[in-house]
């Protein structure tokens, strides 16, 4: 008679993403694809989205559960009221961002299976069709504009940088079509500093294909695509880029006292390359005395005169210079 006492043990239930799916997609069809009424439908269910999150988004954006690796539905039920087959505006794919927002302020969980989801779209972009890479990049314009639960910029941006993808001339036709939609709720300095999170402000060219890789094929596309602030700015920051390096340049020779025709010879080159403008070279090479002035600070005076010098210094070797 003696009893023996077995341990309880937790039996997990076998993954089954395609009774999942089928349920999602039953509550897109019971409500006619009424985002609020869908949502409120999903609210009151008790399906398992810990761990049928990436199946989720795969029924919000395609309309069922997808096939490994493609865009090709898997079998099972499927939506007509997808992301991918609404209507290419703002006003229609804002409704499917504010369904999202809802759903993962319920279950904040979710961001990371959107982001797994957004990853695996934006790197299959040669999938869709044209019209269905504009819908993509408007629903990410929106996403960021509406600061959609969080959505890390570097998810959704590196996934672009695939050799092929830009090759083919896919990325920049998104990311024009993005910059377009999202400049339309914010300012210029807003999307600067979400390129800047996302780790790509400082080379937007690796958008381009390789051939056309160059501040001139930059500033064509942008200007015909009517984004000629973001032009303006990338002229400008090369213009200071340039700035930079000349002065870096000069203040090497300075310092170890390089022989004169070396010094011309770098301004002349610098000026010429870059097309920079007398008054910015004067201003460059004034930094660039003022920063070899032994500064004693001890009294203006003294300062003043240890300018003055190394003015006087660098006239009598350099007075030739243009």
């Amino acid at each position: 008679g003696t009893r023996i006492k077995t341990r309880k043990r937790n039996i997990a239930a076998p993954l089954d993403p395609s009774a999942f799916a089928d349920a999602v997609v039953q509550i897109y069809l019971d409500n006619a694809g009424d985002l609020e009424l869908v949502a409120r439908s999903i609210e009151s269910s008790d399906l398992n989205f810990s761990r049928y999150g990436d199946t989720f988004f795969e029924v919000v954006f395609a309309g069922g559960r997808t096939q490994p690796g493609t865009l090709k539905p898997d079998e099972g039920e499927c939506h007509p009221y997808s992301i991918i087959e609404c209507e290419a505006t703002r006003d229609a794919i804002l409704l499917s961002v504010i369904y999202i927002q809802k759903i993962l302020r319920r279950r904040p969980f979710l961001i990371k299976n959107l982001e797994n989801v957004m990853r695996r779209l934006l790197q299959s972009l040669e999938l869709f069709e044209e019209n269905e890479r504009k819908k993509l990049a408007i629903f990410t314009a929106l996403a960021f504009s509406q600061k959609l639960s969080g959505l890390p910029p570097e998810t959704v941006f590196q996934p672009l940088l695939k050799d092929n993808l830009v090759a083919k001339g896919l990325v920049l036709s998104f990311m024009t079509d993005f910059f377009k939609d999202y400049l339309v709720d914010n300012s210029l300095d807003d999307l600067i500093s979400l390129l800047k999170r996302g780790k790509i402000e400082d080379d937007l060219l690796q958008f381009f294909p390789s051939t056309k890789r160059s501040a001139e094929c930059f500033s064509e596309h942008f200007s015909k695509a009517g984004l000629v602030p973001l032009v303006e700015y990338n002229e400008k920051k090369i213009f200071e880029v340039k700035l930079k390096e000349m002065k870096s340049a000069l203040t090497t020779q300075i310092v170890e006292e390089s022989d004169m025709s070396e010094v011309i010879e770098t301004v002349k080159q610098r000026v010429k390359d870059a097309k920079l403008p007398d008054i910015e070279v004067i201003r460059i090479l004034w930094d660039v005395i003022m920063d070899a002035v032994q500064w004693s600070g001890k009294n203006q005076q003294q300062n003043a005169n240890s300018a003055l010098r190394q003015v006087l210094q660098f006239l009598s070797r350099h007075l030739f210079l243009f």
